[in-house]
């Protein structure tokens, strides 16, 4: 286990505790390693409702709900599917926050528009607007998906 991701967490899981509140994480490049971190710390129960991986196109509009245009006309690596992954974590959930990434983790799979290490990643709380960023990691596959683990815990303000 990398240190520095289970501090972050921890931290994380700290804030949620105090304020009552939930997360729920709708993975697809990181493939559950976020849920993974967050449930190595002892107690996560109490801050950490549930982890949807999502790979597929098929399971985000399954388990999601994330819409067949979005992936369509946007792609699985996008803004909007990252916003939509989001949505449909906190409706299939009893979670009152939620992360979702998705990206190319490499080492292929990329293209001009959007090489690997491009990764989206989206923070959203019930009932209000959900906040997504563009990320461009550079590094190996695991290089790549350690920084977006990192990054999707250290953006959850809560």
């Amino acid at each position: 286990m990398n240190n520095e991701l289970f501090d972050i967490a921890e931290v994380t899981g700290q804030q949620l505790k105090s304020k009552g509140m939930k997360v729920v994480t709708a993975e697809s490049c990181t493939g559950g390693w976020i849920a993974q971190v967050i449930t190595e710390i002892a107690g996560s129960s109490a801050w950490f409702d549930r982890g949807f991986v999502t790979y597929s196109n098929i399971s985000k509009i399954e388990m999601l709900g994330v819409n067949i245009k979005t992936l369509d006309t946007f792609g699985a690596v996008s803004a909007q599917t990252a916003v939509e992954m989001v949505n449909g974590a906190l409706t299939h959930s009893t979670a009152d926050c939620a992360i979702a990434v998705t990206g190319i983790a490499g080492p292929d799979g990329g293209s001009a528009e959007k090489p690997v290490g491009t990764v989206f990643i989206a923070w959203g709380y019930k009932n209000q607007p959900c906040h997504v960023i563009q990320k461009e990691f550079k590094g190996t596959r695991q290089e790549i998906r350690s920084q977006t683990v990192k990054a999707a815990l250290q953006g959850l303000t809560i």
